[in-house]
């Protein structure tokens, strides 16, 4: 099989195309059902119109504007625009399109350079992307993502009883959906494209002060939506920790917890077992590889989220994340000071300091905002199905309810009607689908993909781990120095191998990860830029981070002593 059912092509007019700031939104190969219900018609639309909306880029500047290829598709797995993204720097006055790598990728050497051509320069988009500028320097806040909050919320709350419901209304709740997800995703890539402006303003202000950490130091502390979860997980954590009882049920295991505790009927378990379904009603969107159907998302796989909370059950009383998150906002407090200080003689640029310092919390709340507006409306889609997919093996066409997601949204309704011509075939794409996770995806890509059996096997990449000594390099991520164990976690589902107090090396990170950023002392991840998920929730939890330490998963033995410095940006092994 040299090429995926749901797999793009590459054209001429955009052939860049990277996995930086995409493992972190599907680190895994996307599922048919996913890619075509939601992502092509309401996801890539929406970003089109973003895109438009801002002026980055023109309707006639898509190859098919009706059906845009804004997100690429190679081999099953997800890959970031580079081309498309970059005329935003090349078009924007005062920035670049380095500038925009550095913002939103990760800088690895495999990434093709910028090549400009003539219809690149557009006096048209540059005039429209300085008004977005200054809106972005003035602005205090989206009430479109609030209101789309409202909405994603609502329909939440108003979720009926799926198990009740006939067939045809679970698939017409999940298609009604699709809509608000378009129109979610449309303001979200406004925000995340705008989102650039405000950190390079800081940057430019660091190096002319002499501090090139400064951006990544005053980022610190901001909340958002995606550090959330963590900290409703630490309450519930505590509940368990200072309970005989509750600690006893949690060491026999996660799996079957939950009915263990109900047949309990105790105050102890009864009060865990409110907290823990309020926690599920609020967060259980979130999961592994959450914009994905076939995620183990908290609400439908619980388990994983009992998990996290048993990982800092363990914890004492002074790794809660409140703690942390306080002594963040503190030093990013102390060091804004410190630059209005070094800035008092020069008005314009204090001025201009001040604006970019407010404009980046507003914009890194947003992005993250809009995330969880988006992943909310995902879940609710995914329930609808799994009901959908449970009845298919209740009436033996499917082996397990999650089978449904091998379907391609235009098989839906022949799978209503005739579900027995799909099961064969859905176990043969199945097969094909889990073969994917062997491969090891390119990180980039420039006007070519090579035919998926030319790709690299991944389970039998091998590197030798770096010496004692080594000091590897990344991306400096979020601000402070932590030295403990190394302790190498590949799947967030399954964290019970970090102890409190070791460094969590992970190869990328999304908001399913940040539970385990709880007990852990500091953070290093593969892959991730200045805006990826690992660095904005490790800022606002105070956590030290290094990110886009390539291979950082194989080079750094599980066990060894590492020094972690995230204003430097290096990883040491002790």
């Amino acid at each position: 099989m040299d090429r995926w059912l749901t797999d793009t092509s590459i054209t001429e007019l955009y052939p860049a195309w990277t996995r930086g700031n995409a493992a972190d939104v599907l680190p895994d190969p996307v599922s048919p059902l996913m890619w075509t219900l939601y992502w092509q018609p309401a996801l890539m639309t929406g970003l089109r119109d973003a895109y438009i909306r801002f002026g980055v880029v023109n309707w006639d500047e898509f190859v098919d504007p009706n059906h845009p290829d804004v997100f690429g598709c190679f081999g099953g797995y997800f890959f970031n625009p580079l081309s498309l993204t970059r005329l935003m720097g090349a078009r924007m006055p005062g920035l670049t399109a380095e500038a925009v790598d550095r913002a939103y990728f990760d800088d690895r050497p495999d990434v093709p350079l910028y090549v400009a051509e003539p219809w690149h320069d557009s006096e048209a988009n540059s005039a429209k992307l300085a008004e977005g500028m200054a809106w972005v320097m003035t602005t205090d806040g989206f009430p479109e993502l609030d209101a789309q909050k409202a909405v994603a919320d609502g329909l939440r709350a108003s979720r009926p009883d799926l198990r009740a419901a006939s067939d045809p209304a679970l698939l017409a709740r999940a298609r009604s959906i699709v809509p608000y997800l378009q129109d979610a995703m449309e303001m979200g890539m406004v925000v995340s494209t705008a989102g650039a402006i405000p950190p390079g303003a800081l940057g430019a202000i660091g190096e002319a002060i002499g501090d090139p950490t400064l951006t990544v130091r005053l980022m610190a502390g901001v909340e958002v939506d995606s550090a959330k979860p963590p900290f409703a997980m630490w309450e519930l954590s505590r509940l368990a920790a200072h309970s005989e009882e509750l600690n006893a049920e949690f060491a026999a295991g996660v799996v079957g917890l939950l009915d263990r505790l109900r047949s309990r009927r105790s105050a102890e378990a009864g009060a865990f077992l409110a907290g823990f379904e309020r926690f599920l009603f609020d967060y259980g969107s979130r999961g592994p590889g959450e914009w994905d159907l076939i995620a183990k998302a908290w609400e439908p796989y619980p388990e994983v989220a009992l998990a996290a909370i048993d990982r800092m059950r363990v914890a004492d009383d002074a790794s809660s994340p409140v703690t942390r998150h306080r002594a963040s906002v503190a030093e990013r407090d102390r060091l804004a000071d410190e630059v209005r200080a070094k800035l008092a003689g020069d008005a314009e640029t204090l001025a201009g300091f001040e604006a970019a310092y407010r404009a980046a919390a507003v914009f890194m709340a947003g992005r993250e905002r809009y995330k969880t507006n988006c992943i909310k409306l995902v879940n609710e889609i995914r329930v609808c199905l799994l009901e959908l997919g449970a009845r298919g093996v209740a009436r033996g066409h499917l082996d397990k309810p999650e089978q449904i997601w091998m379907l391609l949204a235009s098989e839906l309704d022949e799978f209503r009607h005739e579900p027995a011509r799909f099961t064969e075939r859905l176990r043969a794409r199945e097969q094909d689908y889990w073969a994917l996770y062997d491969l090891e995806p390119p990180f980039a890509l420039n006007g070519r993909v090579a035919p998926m059996s030319e790709w690299p096997v991944r389970k039998v990449r091998v590197l030798q781990p770096a010496p004692p000594g080594s000091v590897l390099r990344g991306g400096a991520a979020s601000g402070g120095v932590a030295t403990g164990r190394a302790r190498v976690i590949l799947d967030p589902s399954d964290p019970l191998a970090l102890e409190p107090g070791e460094v969590l090396i992970a190869p990328n990170t999304d908001p399913s990860w940040t539970p385990l950023f709880v007990p852990a002392a500091g953070v290093v991840v593969n892959v991730g830029a200045l805006g990826s998920h690992a660095m904005i929730v490790c800022r606002d939890l105070g956590i030290p981070c290094v990110a886009s330490v390539v291979d950082a998963t194989l080079r750094i033995p599980d066990g060894a002593l590492v020094r972690v410095d995230g204003d430097a940006g290096t990883v040491t092994l002790l």
